[in-house]
C-alpha cells in the first residue's frame, strides 16, 4: 500500500478514511508478527513509515469529527 500524505487523506470521506485506517493496521500488523516471529526487522523503514500514517490518519480523523 502506497504511503498516504496529509492532503490526500484530507480529500477522502470519512468512512473511506476509517477503511485505509483498518487496511494499514492490517498491514502494520502483518509486517511486525512477520518481522517478530524471524527475530529480524526486514524492512524497519516500512514500520516506521506505517505507524506515522496511522498516527497521521488517526490526527485527521479527530480534526474531520470535532468539526462537526
Amino acid at each position: 500500500m502506497a504511503i498516504l500524505r496529509s492532503k490526500e487523506i484530507r480529500d477522502m470521506e470519512l468512512d473511506e478514511i476509517h477503511k485505509k485506517l483498518d487496511e494499514l493496521k492490517a498491514e502494520y500488523a502483518k509486517n511486525v508478527s512477520k518481522s517478530s516471529a524471524a527475530g529480524v526487522y526486514e524492512n524497519p523503514g516500512k514500520i516506521k513509515e506505517l505507524k506515522r500514517t496511522i498516527a497521521r490518519v488517526l490526527t485527521i480523523i479527530n480534526e474531520k469529527e470535532k468539526e462537526t
